[in-house]
């Protein structure tokens, strides 16, 4: 017999699995804006479609839909506001090489407000607010928001290759299925959203693109602050903030070839 605790994660992972696939088939076939909008071509010069990425923010909110309200809210600020920063880059930056930090702090600096800058700041407002209301104390709601919004950055590191981004969120979520409550709640609702557009990410038939790699890596974060306490947090952090110094680094390590 499925306990409680396993039917809660399973209902999470599929539900965040189907709405992601629902808002796929809808997106396509509606095509706000027109077709060409949601093209671009990938490192190989193939095109893709990129309606994967809004859909994947849609499941993995909807794979919180059965938590406490606090809860719901929080992941739900969370992820579709990194998703929304991350399409706002997906459109505004289309063509910008710069890429990182540096490049559009820099750019900030020199009085260019790019659309880099935007998602930085946007995503990071998005996880500290979220992680002011999934945390009590103020110290661990700082915490909490640096993690979230850090592995949104972290996750939209390795997007440089078709099915890197997805499939890290897969395997970075997949230990937290064995935990209870929230944390193996939101851990399932990562892997829902992420395995769903997985086969036509890695099939190079469309790809998650800001959107998406926000989105997932937020709802990572977020199941990350869900089920770690003080320390946890703290080692997480660090984690995510040495990520992004190294930045340049692991996007480079990302696009190898697999097994290379």
């Amino acid at each position: 017999m499925i306990d409680r605790e396993s039917a809660r994660r399973s209902t999470a992972l599929l539900a965040a699995a189907a709405v992601t696939r629902a808002a796929t088939a809808a997106l396509r076939s509606r095509a706000p804006g027109g077709p060409g909008r949601w093209q671009r071509k990938n490192y190989a010069g193939r095109t893709v479609e990129l309606y994967a990425g809004p859909a994947a923010a849609l499941g993995a909110a909807a794979g919180a839909v059965a938590l406490p309200a606090r809860v719901r809210g929080a992941v739900a600020l969370a992820v579709l506001g990194a998703g929304a920063c991350g399409a706002y880059d997906d459109v505004a930056g289309q063509g910008d090489p710069r890429r990182g930090f540096r490049a559009h702090l820099g750019a900030l600096r020199d009085g260019e407000v790019t659309s880099g800058a935007v998602k930085l700041f946007g995503v990071s407002a998005a996880g500290l607010a979220a992680g002011g209301l999934l945390k009590e104390r103020p110290v661990d709601k700082v915490l909490a928001g640096v993690v979230i919004a850090g592995t949104a950055h972290f996750v939209n590191l390795v997007d440089v290759r078709p099915g890197r981004a997805a499939g890290a969120v897969v395997a970075l979520a997949a230990p937290g299925l064995l935990r209870k409550g929230a944390a193996g709640v939101l851990a399932a609702a990562s892997v829902g959203a992420a395995g769903a557009v997985l086969p036509e990410d890695v099939g190079e038939r469309a790809m998650i693109g800001d959107a998406g790699a926000h989105a997932l890596g937020a709802v990572l974060g977020a199941a990350i602050v869900a089920g770690n306490g003080r320390v946890g947090l703290v080692v997480h952090a660090a984690a995510v903030v040495g990520a992004a110094v190294c930045g340049e680094r692991i996007s480079v390590a990302a696009s190898c070839p697999a097994g290379g």
